[in-house]
Order: C-alpha cells, then sequence, then structure tokens
C-alpha cells in the first residue's frame, strides 16, 4: 500500500553564531516531513505490514528530500534521526510501524552507508503538536558531538486520521562542540558504536 501523502514540508536550520561566536561553516540540519492518511484510524488492526511498508517509501523519499534542501550528496550527510506524530484516531504502534522495522534500510540505502543506530521518536498529538527529531552520527552512535535534535511542526497536522512523519539530516554536528568523546575524525566504522 502506497502512502497517501497530503503534503510535504521541508525546512532548513542553519546556524551562523553560537553565543556571538561566528560558526564556520554553518551548522544545518535539514528535516522532511510528510503527513500522511493513516489507513487504520479509529480501529484496531493486528497485521500492520501496510504501515511498514510505507515506511519503506517514506525513508527513501524524505531522505532524498532533506539532500536536496542541503544541496549535499550521500557521502557528506553526517547525522540522522527519525520522528513520527499519529492523530488521535491511531495508536502509537501505528507510528512505530512506520519507523522501525524498515525504514532504516532505505535511509542508509539513499545515504550509502550509516551502520548506528537511527534515533527516532513518537507521539500522539492534534493539530500543530511539535517533536523533537532526535539526531545521531550515521556512522557511529558514540560521537558526542552529533548527539542533538531538530524540532518539527505542521500547523495543520496531524489531523485525527493522520500521521506525520519526519526524517532529518545534518552535513555537521552541534555549533562548537567541545564536551570530548569519539570524535568524528576518530570513527572506525566497524560497528555503528565507534
Amino acid at each position: 500500500m502506497p502512502a497517501d501523502i497530503r503534503k510535504i514540508l521541508t525546512q532548513v536550520d542553519e546556524t551562523h553564531l553560537e553565543l556571538g561566536r561566528p560558526v564556520i561553516p554553518p551548522t544545518r540540519r535539514a528535516v522532511a516531513v510528510a503527513v500522511i492518511a493513516n489507513p487504520f484510524a479509529g480501529r484496531y488492526q493486528e497485521d500492520l505490514a501496510d504501515l511498514t511498508e510505507i515506511g519503506v517509501e517514506l525513508g527513501d523519499l524524505l531522505t532524498r528530500k532533506c539532500l536536496a534542501a542541503l544541496g549535499i550528496g550521500p557521502e557528506q550527510a553526517q547525522s540522522f534521526g527519525k520522528a513520527a506524530i499519529v492523530g488521535e484516531g491511531g495508536e502509537l504502534e501505528h507510528a512505530a510501524a512506520i519507523l522501525h522495522p524498515k525504514m532504516g534500510t532505505p535511509v542508509r540505502a539513499a545515504l550509502g552507508k550509516g551502520p548506528a543506530l537511527i534515533p527516532s521518536a513518537k507521539k500522539r498529538g492534534g493539530l500543530g503538536c511539535a517533536i523533537d527529531v532526535p539526531l545521531g552520527h550515521k556512522d557511529a552512535a558514540f560521537v558526542r558531538s552529533h548527539f542533538d535534535a531538530v524540532e518539527v511542526r505542521v500547523t495543520d497536522a496531524p489531523r485525527a486520521g493522520e500521521i506525520l512523519v519526519a526524517i532529518a539530516i545534518t552535513d555537521s554536528g552541534r555549533p562548537a562542540p567541545r564536551i570530548g568523546g569519539l570524535q568524528a575524525h576518530e570513527i572506525k566504522g566497524e560497528d555503528g558504536l565507534r
């Protein structure tokens, strides 16, 4: 079952100054959001495979939209994250079905790699509800400079029978990171952790 998409929103957050200090190059975070119909709104459905397949479709579509918004190639992407808000006619498991079983595969394929766990968040909410899309380095989860989040909201979504699905991609870590830990240039890339 393909996603029944009502709208797509793409935004880029660019930080040029942090407490008066220039951020060179600016840190950039893109988030792409699809607002889709929830085929199981208002009823219990044991088999959520249709939502899992929608996750595959949106994983590819939204990742490519983020890359295009940032104007970068897949090899320049550094962090990723995903999130979903289910309208009041749905349940949290509907978001889980989209985000978890298969969405990571097309995200990683669009980026060329990305063995680290893709951070995620889900919640139930109504029109204009915000969610923080958690971010982590795509190749090594222990890179602290890339622990971050980007807030997203769509003023007219999700409606009761909808799901808002978001993917975020960055081309950098936080502005002026300095809390130590594994550095991006030290990544071994063997296990998705270090």
